[in-house]
């Protein structure tokens, strides 16, 4: 097998790519054959939408014009005008008489009765705000999100996030939301208000639940917040969770925050229970000035899933993203949530009197007290340089589609949705396997979103240790994955970009068809072998 001097002959310095820069590279090498079709599952966009909600925005688009053309006859059907609540609920009815048999109709009638007659929200107020939200003819008001957008995607989110809503001290009466541009967006907002409130400084240290999705590795380093990373390692040979020994080390006063994302990226497994209590022990009893943010947009993917945010809500900053689970990374819809009673708004209080004159200059434009300002309007405020505030908000239309992926997984009660979003991910993963011709390692805690394939461990159980020993000393991870891309048009992730500890590929198994899957589990055996013919050779 020679090796190609433009590509394979420089892995060291490919070594250097983050693992998003080093897969163009390798979509390019893919290419190269336009004969062949490209498989590319490293990227983790999903083939698969939720159809009922982006019909029912469809529908709602049809009344909220129809509202519109109420005003301005005189004009020729020219202009329209925005919405009038008076008799709304009525004009709906009849809408919805009149075009019963368009699909979309139906849920959205069922979704304003859901939130009439089962959350116990103003049926006409919830119309008036979604017609002048489709309309997009308002700026956002309040700028942090929507009135009842928030009141609906807060019961959605702490529902998936097993927090509920149900019992008798709500905790959905305490969490407020920031609607953001998805998850990117929320991070993007959150390292620059902290940073922006002297929450993290530069050399301070942060916590890192690793491995982890790559630009989060990269996000602290930057020049404008110059932060110190501490690893915190999931054990391969616990399944990915978190061991105690690890999360003993923040215990150290030295750790501002926590970053950690769960289910993981690459490692698409959850933290179990006992992990989360370890956390809730450490936090409770002796770092209850720790902040910890978690990305847990890939939540929806498991049964039972438990956030950190719903054990301890006052430590935690909440990030999730709609792009996965509904199919809608093009819409940029996320959030921030946070608790009211929260630990980043009591460490802007202490911070020293000349730290608090100097923030005070900065928001004095926007409000008479600055000092009572929650870090969650900074938040607001410092995503678009505190002057232009009062246009800040993720756009009205974006904030419809949200709350109507909200209403579609509130209302499924028998979780079909997610039965069949699941399913399609399981046969993808059993296909890759199939066609790699061993069994799946099966686990409840798995997502199936992503698979991480250990090349040691998989080496070995096709053909034994000593071979596995032989292509672990002589083939870096980078040229099987590089191969893939060139001889095959396989395009996958190599697992050291993430800080996975063992040499590894990343399969994303949301983008591609279950057949491809299989082909892709055949060409990685066909590849092995290949290998395994040359170890042979050389005994």
């Amino acid at each position: 097998m020679g090796k190609d001097e433009s590509i394979l002959g420089n892995l060291k310095r490919l070594e250097e790519l983050s693992p998003f820069e080093f897969k163009e590279l390798l979509i390019k090498l893919a290419e190269k054959k336009s004969e062949r079709m490209m498989l590319n599952a490293g990227r983790g966009n999903p083939n698969f939408l939720a159809l009922e909600p982006r019909y029912a925005h469809i529908q709602l688009g049809k009344f909220a014009l129809s509202e519109a053309e109420r005003h301005f006859g005189y004009m020729g059907e020219l202009i329209g005008g925005q919405c009038e609540k008076d008799g709304i609920g009525a004009r709906f009815e009849i809408f919805v008489r009149n075009h019963w048999e368009e699909r979309g109709t139906r849920f959205l009638h069922s979704a304003v009765s859901y939130v009439r007659d089962y959350l116990g929200l103003s049926a006409e107020d919830f119309l008036c705000e979604m017609v002048q939200g489709y309309l997009g003819c308002e700026y956002p008001s309040p700028p942090r999100m929507l009135p009842l957008a928030e009141e609906i995607v807060k019961r959605y989110l702490l529902k998936e996030m097993g927090a509920g809503y149900d019992l008798g001290y709500s905790i959905v009466e305490e969490t407020q939301l920031f609607a953001v541009e998805g998850g990117t967006g929320a991070m993007a907002y959150l390292f620059e208000s902290l940073k922006a409130n002297r929450v993290l400084n530069p050399e301070d240290k942060i916590a890192m639940a690793v491995p982890i999705f790559s630009p989060y590795l990269e996000i602290p380093t930057l020049d404008q917040y110059r932060l110190e990373i501490v690893e915190v390692k999931a054990d391969p040979e616990l399944g990915y969770q978190i061991p105690d020994e690890e999360l003993e080390k923040l215990r150290n006063p030295e750790i501002k925050a926590f970053f950690l994302v769960n289910p993981g990226n690459p490692t698409a497994v959850k933290l179990e229970e006992g992990v989360l209590e370890k956390l809730r022990d450490i936090v409770e009893n002796e770092r209850d000035d720790l902040i910890i943010i978690t990305d847990d947009v890939y939540a929806t993917f498991v049964d039972d899933f438990k956030s950190v945010y719903s054990v301890l809500p006052h430590n935690t900053i909440l990030v999730y993203s709609f792009s996965k689970y509904f199919g809608a990374t093009g819409w940029r819809l996320g959030v921030i949530a946070l608790h009211r009673d929260n630990v980043v708004d009591k460490l802007i209080a202490e911070l020293p009197e000349e730290v608090k004159e100097e923030l005070d200059r900065r928001y004095a434009t926007i409000t008479p007290n600055p000092r009572e300002l929650k870090f969650i309007d900074r938040l607001v405020a410092d995503s678009r340089n505190v002057a232009l505030r009062h246009t800040s908000g993720l756009s009205t239309p974006q904030q419809v589609q949200m709350v109507l992926f909200a209403l579609y997984a509130l209302m499924d009660e028998k979780g079909d949705y997610k039965k069949a979003v699941k399913r399609i991910l399981l046969r993808r993963y059993r296909a890759l396997y199939r066609g790699i011709g061993i069994e799946p390692p099966e686990n409840p805690d798995y997502t199936h979103y992503y698979i991480l394939l250990d090349m040691e461990e998989l080496s070995e159980r096709l053909y034994g240790k000593e071979f596995s020993e032989w292509f672990m000393e002589n083939f870096p991870p980078e040229e099987f994955i590089v191969r893939l891309a060139e001889e095959a048009g396989v395009v996958l992730l190599p697992g050291r970009g993430f800080e996975v500890p063992h040499p590894s590929a990343r399969v994303s198994l949301a983008n591609l068809r279950e057949i491809d899957y299989l082909r892709i589990g055949r060409t990685i055996r066909r590849i092995l072998d290949e290998y395994h013919g040359e170890f042979r050779r050389s005994r």
